[in-house]
Order: C-alpha cells, then structure tokens, then sequence
C-alpha cells in the first residue's frame, strides 16, 4: 500500500527550494522514494536532504529551475499494518478460465467467477431476471 505526492516547485537563486509535506505525512508514510524532473531548461536536481519533520530539499545546478517533484511512502497506519494488499495470489482450480468481470472480456455472464462458486444460485438468478 503507497500513497504518491507530487507538486512542483522554483529553485531560489542559489538554485535551492524545500518542499513541505502534510503536517501527518511522516505519521502515515515510510520507505519514502523520490523522482525529480527539470522543466523548461537544461539542469540537474538532486533531492540535497530526505524528509525529515514532513519536508525534504531539493537542489539544481542552476538558479530558478522549475522541478517537478514526486515522493511515494508505503503506508504505516495501523489498517494498512493489518491488511496488507497481496501483489499477487493464486486463483483456486475452480475459478480457473473465469473472470471477475466477464463483460470487460466480451465474455457471457456464465463465465464470471460467481457462476464458478454458486452456479446453481447464479442459474436461478438468470432464470429470475428472464422470467421478469
């Protein structure tokens, strides 16, 4: 679980700038990453400081840059800790060759993964909306 921030920010004449974060992003946030981008003229940007008391520091080669900025945290809060997203899980045997939205596939409602697990509640469902 990320959350992404992103802004953009001017370098001072001396080519420095700080980005201030929510006043609870170091609360929710760990593990920050960082991407930097130079808009409209040749220069480098380095993050100059990591976050520490919600702000970092950026730094470009020459005065007055335009930085586009973006920092991603993994989140920390007590619900993330509890329910952590699996990246990936295996699907049983029986819902094999289904989907969960067989519509998004040109595919019949039969083929949706709820026919795989109640066919005969889905069957009569179908039955019910026919009949109607």
């Amino acid at each position: 679980m990320m959350n992404i921030y992103n802004g953009n920010v001017t370098t001072d004449a001396e080519g420095q700038a700080v980005v201030t974060m929510p006043e609870w992003f170091q609360a929710l946030n760990r593990d920050f990453r960082y991407q930097l981008t130079v808009i409209g003229t040749f220069a480098q940007a380095i993050v100059a400081e990591e976050i520490s008391d919600n702000s970092f520091k950026i730094k470009t080669s020459a005065p007055n840059v335009k930085v586009s900025w973006q920092v991603t945290g993994v989140r920390q809060d007590a619900f993330a800790n509890k329910h952590r997203i699996k990246v990936e899980e295996d699907k049983p045997a029986t819902e094999r060759g289904f989907y969960l939205h067989p519509d998004a596939f040109n595919q019949p409602e039969e083929k949706g993964v709820n026919w795989a697990r109640n066919p005969g509640l889905m069957r009569e469902l179908k039955e019910s909306r026919e009949r109607s």
